[in-house]
């Protein structure tokens, strides 16, 4: 056997009735939906249920899976302490699936567990599937800030392990939707919000499983959505299977989205292995003829594969070769920095050596990560900034943060942030930023500085 089912689904407190208190009477159409879905559960009768939840135990760099092999949790942290849970695990198919990341040294396991007991993410299906069924185990794992593609190969891994030990085995994820729909609702409003539910009920009431993988972070970031990561492990758990899809319910009333789907594997089709696609097309659009992009890749390829700093190729053109500058090199992985040091003024005579020197440390000794490794290279993404001259500011309206990059000094002490970087839209955000890497303090007096780049990419 393997997954015979998988759900999308909410997780506010409110909707148990010990919690909302007649409260979750606004979001009854949830609550329905919740019922419909604890109803197939029971028709399924799977002997596992496995539950991401994006309130269990969260790593930056690892997903963690709860070991043991009992637990217990309660909303008591909501005022209902008389609804509790008592769950066994089923460590078999922990351990199968520890097994499996193990061989093949992914960052995901049972090590570091903060808190042993059930969270809210966890505990609201719970809630409604036993009410009509309980004859389970039950295995609990986070999310991470791992790459998409990554937690999509979490689900693969869970789905190979399923069928190792031939378990019937329902996947259900857990997370709510933006948390930003409506001035009124506890976080206020942004305008990707509605464009964030809207777009994530279409892709997963059609089973579009590949539009998962490519949703830009910055955008789940503004949207404030808690469920995408927890949707994209069980999407990778149906990996190359037609999947029968249905919305049962969208809402949005307390401004935060709660969106309830159900999907159905059927039979295989190579056309919907979507994690081999998707690397695929990373490895297409690295191809580039910059030059300076070019020099930084074949620096860090032969950098890591050999451990050899590159002499300047016979070929490298004359503007590499007769201009100084400061130079910025960094590195993403789908879609997220890997790396990232440059040089303010020029340290050598020639671009060129900027660059090879830059590259060998963004992606070795950048103290944030952990050095490169050899399978990571067909799918890096390596921008080139070189720096233009330093001027002098005496205010922030002086600033641009599309424009212009920033320096902030404060006697020895000394920030600098790029330009127009994702994530950051003002000037108070990016002199925040780069005070906080130079180690200014938010009160000590400074001086601005920018500077222009020429960015390739």
């Amino acid at each position: 056997m393997s997954i015979v089912g998988a759900f999308m689904v909410p997780h506010p407190p409110l909707i148990v009735p010990d919690v909302g208190k007649g409260g979750e009477q606004q979001i009854k159409k949830t609550s329905d939906a919740y019922k419909e879905v604890a109803r197939q559960i029971k028709e399924l009768k799977p002997d596992t249920i496995i539950i991401s939840s994006p309130h269990s135990t969260i790593y930056a760099d690892y997903i963690h899976i709860s070991p043991g092999k009992k637990t217990i949790g309660s909303f008591s942290t909501f005022g209902a302490p008389n609804v509790t849970f008592e769950e066994e695990y089923d460590d078999e198919l922990v351990n199968k699936i520890e097994d499996i990341c193990n061989k093949e040294n992914f960052p995901a396991g049972t090590f570091g567990e903060k808190n042993p007991e059930l969270d809210h993410g966890t505990m609201v299906p719970l809630y409604f599937i036993e009410q009509e069924y309980k004859d389970f185990k039950l295995i609990r794992l986070g999310i991470s800030n791992l790459p998409l593609v990554d937690h999509y190969h979490m689900g693969q891994i869970i789905n190979e392990a399923v069928e190792k030990l031939d378990r019937r085995v329902v996947y259900v994820a857990s997370g709510d939707l933006s948390h930003k729909l409506q001035d009124y609702g506890p976080y206020g409003f942004i305008e990707e919000g509605p464009i964030y539910d809207k777009r994530i009920m279409d892709t997963c009431s059609n089973a579009k499983f590949n539009e998962l993988l490519e949703y830009d972070e910055e955008f789940l970031d503004k949207a404030a959505e808690c469920g995408h990561r927890s949707f994209v492990i069980m999407a990778g758990t149906l990996d190359g299977l037609n999947v029968e899809s249905k919305e049962l319910n969208h809402e949005d009333v307390t401004g935060v989205g709660y969106g309830i789907c159900t999907f159905y594997p059927k039979e295989e089709n190579k056309d919907r292995l979507f994690r081999d696609k998707y690397l695929e097309k990373v490895k297409n659009n690295m191809n580039t003829n910059d030059d300076y992009i070019n020099l930084a890749r074949e620096t860090i390829n032969n950098y890591i594969k050999y451990n050899k700093k590159i002499e300047i190729p016979d070929n490298t053109k004359e503007e590499l070769l007769n201009k100084k500058a400061g130079v910025f090199v960094s590195i993403h992985k789908f879609g997220m920095l890997r790396g990232c040091i440059g040089t303010i003024i020029p340290t050598t005579d020639c671009i060129a050596k900027e660059i090879i020197n830059n590259a060998i440390s963004a992606s070795t000794k950048d103290p944030r990560f952990e050095p490169i490794i050899e399978e990571e290279l067909p799918y890096l993404e390596i921008n080139v900034d070189e720096l233009g001259e330093i001027e002098d500011i005496s205010s922030k309206e002086e600033l641009d943060v599309k424009k212009y990059g920033v320096i902030v000094s404060s006697g020895f002490k000394r920030g600098l942030l790029l330009p127009d970087l994702d994530g950051v839209d003002t000037i108070d955000e990016q002199i925040s930023i780069a005070r906080s890497k130079g180690g200014i303090s938010p009160l000590d007096d400074i001086k601005l500085q920018r500077f222009e780049v020429i960015r390739h990419k």
